[in-house]
């Protein structure tokens, strides 16, 4: 790991939001008394997304002091985690993948639009939109090469998507995250394979109504299973009476090898 300090323009000053601060607080009640240290990481965190994506000096001993940590022991947490930035990033702020797979596929050109639009890894553009850094493995293999935006990831890109995608943010104009080659979450790129004929939905007269599977934004909601026929629970067999019934089945099967034991005795 490369060598990590802070940066050389630093604030006078940091501490929580007002909200922040509750849900500090919040977060340090979920630990055991004394323990309270090991909160470390997400309030670091919190301080970050607070500055706007990097933590500055004076957030590392605003929280060792809340911790009742020694300020080394918070700047060696810091320094140590790549997730936390020690000096300021872009409004936008590009993690592109350069591990195996997205190299493979195309990640040069990606690190070639950036240093065309951006500038070299950590330089920050004049307006403060726009920083990038080359990253390890971000876990979207499948849909190399892939850049993470802030917390989006932004997948099936070459060099010119990778460009219209950077000017749409600028222009202030979202963009959906995800593949952007039109291909369904990680599935083959050509399109699916299986489970594509029509026939497997039709209503038939001796299975019934067969239920179409759910499509991904209904699938992803927390009240729907993500299978019909997951949603569908067994009623328990003590409930209604079944358990009870095998019980006794049980019982008297239990009965009669007692008195065929006392009959060859």
């Amino acid at each position: 790991m490369s060598v990590r300090r802070l940066a050389d323009e630093q604030p006078e000053a940091f501490a929580f939001t007002p909200e922040n601060l509750v849900w500090a607080k919040n977060t340090l009640e979920k630990y055991p008394e004394g323990k309270q240290a090991s909160g470390v990481i997400p309030l670091l965190w919190r301080a970050q997304e607070q500055m706007g994506g990097w933590l500055p000096e004076p957030a590392l001993r605003y929280i060792a002091d809340m911790l009742d940590m020694a300020y080394i022991r918070v700047y060696e947490v810091a320094t140590f985690y790549t997730m936390f930035n020690l000096a300021p990033v872009g409004r936008y702020y590009v993690q592109l993948c350069g591990t195996t797979p997205c190299w493979l596929r195309g990640a040069d050109d990606l690190k070639k639009t950036c240093r065309e639009m951006i500038g070299e890894p950590g330089h920050v553009t004049e307006d403060g939109l726009f920083s990038w850094i080359e990253v390890e493995c971000l876990g979207a293999c499948s849909n190399a090469p892939m850049v993470q935006i802030n917390k989006d990831y932004y997948e099936d890109l070459d060099g010119e998507k990778l460009a219209w995608i950077l000017n749409e943010l600028k222009e202030g104009r979202e963009v959906v995250p995800g593949p952007q080659n039109g291909r369904q979450t990680s599935a083959p790129a050509s399109g699916p394979t299986s489970l594509t004929s029509d026939e497997l939905y039709e209503m038939s007269e001796d299975s019934g109504a067969v239920n179409p599977p759910l499509q991904d934004d209904e699938a992803k909601e927390p009240t729907k299973a993500a299978d019909r026929r997951a949603a569908d629970v067994p009623e328990h067999p003590v409930k209604n009476g079944q358990g009870k019934k095998v019980a006794e089945k049980g019982e008297e099967v239990a009965e009669r090898e007692k008195s065929s034991k006392k009959d060859d005795s």
